[in-house]
């Protein structure tokens, strides 16, 4: 849809899905245009997320949070890896897996796309308190899409 055609049409005439599926894309050229000067995607920054949020997470871990096929995942931290973002270490506990963490160079990254985020969000908001109310909405959403789906 084009925003000619978007801005046209009232915002109660679409289902909120939609309205949720254009900004998740337009999010997402936006960033890999943003992030292309880090050497990175919108998918390899969720990644990121994952491995920041656990430092010792492994590949069926981070597939599962990114709701993401294990190739798809494979396949980017293989290149994270290779740009030396994240680096792989036997897990004790399992050695048929590894566990994932960040690099100091990946951690940098994290901080620099976070910023870009950062920057991109602001200019949606005037106050912090409507980005908090709507982030506080769109998680119960989500919430209740996954119940819907298990």
């Amino acid at each position: 849809m084009s925003l000619y055609d978007l801005k046209k049409i009232d915002a109660c005439d679409m289902p909120v899905g939609k309205l949720i599926a254009i900004i998740s894309k337009g999010q997402s050229v936006y960033l890999n245009n943003a992030l292309k000067e880090l050497d990175i995607n919108d998918s390899q920054l969720h990644i990121l997320f994952e491995i920041n949020r656990d430092s010792h997470i492994n590949q069926d871990q981070i597939a599962s949070r990114c709701n993401t096929d294990k190739g798809s995942i494979a396949r980017s931290i293989k290149k994270l890896e290779d740009n030396g973002l994240i680096e792989k270490t036997i897990d004790e506990h399992n050695r048929r897996q590894n566990l994932i963490s960040l690099t100091e160079k990946g951690s940098e990254t994290l901080v620099d796309s976070v910023e870009i985020l950062n920057n991109l969000e602001n200019q949606f908001f005037d106050d912090k308190a409507d980005k908090e109310i709507l982030q506080k909405m769109l998680k119960n959403i989500a919430i209740k899409i996954l119940e819907l789906n298990e």
